[in-house]
């Protein structure tokens, strides 16, 4: 497993150990899966007793959490872990130009349409009083514009800076040499297990026609059932065993040490990790369905996920009202910025 970790120039982390893209193609096996996106199912949320390796950072680096949230220096080790409480954003990227045109996209790298970037803009609305201090997005432009649109509507004003770990000279061109305009910066990691699924032989083909052609039936369980693959593509499951084992193994470890962090990615990668957090079954999963560009709120707190819904609006009282964090966080910016 690659262990992300972010760039020098952002005062966080480096990665290490990271293996090469294309030794890291996921490899399919002839299962499939079926999604839609959906209602969420109410679960109470448990411990996780997940086996995960914390990332450190070296004495010389500076954080980039926000400074209105970073918790007091006089807090221990352990009472400060059993204290930290962190948001958790999920956002499904805005519509793209092969969602308008009813085409299989999967892997497919397509951008956005116009409702697509609006759809970004309302969502990074509607999270604009929400701490982000991290973004996860996966390798597709389509999430990337949906993160980037999306913070521009951010009331604290950071910019997201996209981290290049591919080499050795990339993470050297990017450095940043402003400590001050690192505490302004928001890094962004990208990585191919947070992608669609890879909808294999189906992909830039029309729904309708290849409904027409292989029968309604078969393609209606190539795209809802669980297990089993569309031809040479990847499952619901395939796709969980990747996006699940990199939310565990880099994302959960930043939300432990108290950053919040948001992710744009895709309908099935993301009903992957909802399907984990929520400890939905695999029949209750293939009917959550994910509008796109609406954001999704969770509050992780003593090795638990809070689901809180979706922020209806930037000043819906209800979302800030869920912990007196994010309603101190709220209240600082309404006193720095007004």
């Amino acid at each position: 497993m690659a262990a992300a970790v972010f760039h020098q120039s952002l005062g966080t982390f480096l990665p290490h150990g990271q293996a090469n893209v294309a030794s890291n193609v996921p490899k399919l096996n002839s299962k499939c899966f079926k999604v839609e996106v959906g209602i969420f199912r109410k679960k109470s949320p448990r411990s996780r007793n997940t086996s995960i390796r914390a990332i450190q950072s070296s004495s010389s680096q500076t954080s980039v959490v926000d400074p209105i949230l970073s918790p007091s220096i006089n807090t221990s080790d352990d009472s400060q872990k059993k204290q930290n409480e962190a948001a958790l954003i999920l956002i499904r990227h805005g519509e793209s130009l092969w969602n308008e045109k009813n085409l299989f996209t999967g892997c497919v790298d397509v951008p956005l349409t116009r409702k697509g970037v609006e759809e970004a803009i309302e969502a990074g609305k509607r999270i604009s009083n929400i701490p982000v201090d991290m973004i996860y997005t996966s390798s597709l432009i389509r999430a990337q514009m949906t993160a980037m649109l999306a913070m521009t509507q951010h009331r604290r004003k950071k910019v997201p800076v996209i981290i290049h770990n591919e080499t050795e000279q990339a993470r050297v061109w990017s450095q940043i040499f402003s400590e001050e305009t690192k505490k302004q910066s928001i890094p962004v990691i990208a990585s191919w297990r947070l992608n669609e699924r890879m909808y294999g032989e189906l992909q830039g083909l029309n729904k309708q026609e290849t409904a027409d052609r292989y029968g309604k039936e078969q393609v209606h369980e190539w795209r809802r059932s669980y297990d089993i693959p569309p031809p040479n593509g990847e499952s619901l499951e395939m796709c969980a065993e990747r996006a699940v084992a990199y939310f565990k193994d880099q994302i959960v470890p930043q939300l432990q040490s108290g950053k919040n962090v948001m992710i744009a990615a895709h309908g099935n990668s993301l009903r992957s990790i909802i399907m984990y957090l929520d400890k939905l079954t695999s029949q209750e999963v293939i009917s959550l369905e994910l509008s796109t560009g609406i954001p999704m709120l969770y509050i992780f707190k003593e090795g638990n996920f809070i689901r809180r819904g979706s922020p209806a609006g930037p000043s819906e009282a209800g979302v800030y009202a869920y912990t007196r964090r994010l309603a101190l966080y709220r209240q600082k910016l309404d006193e720095m910025l007004n």
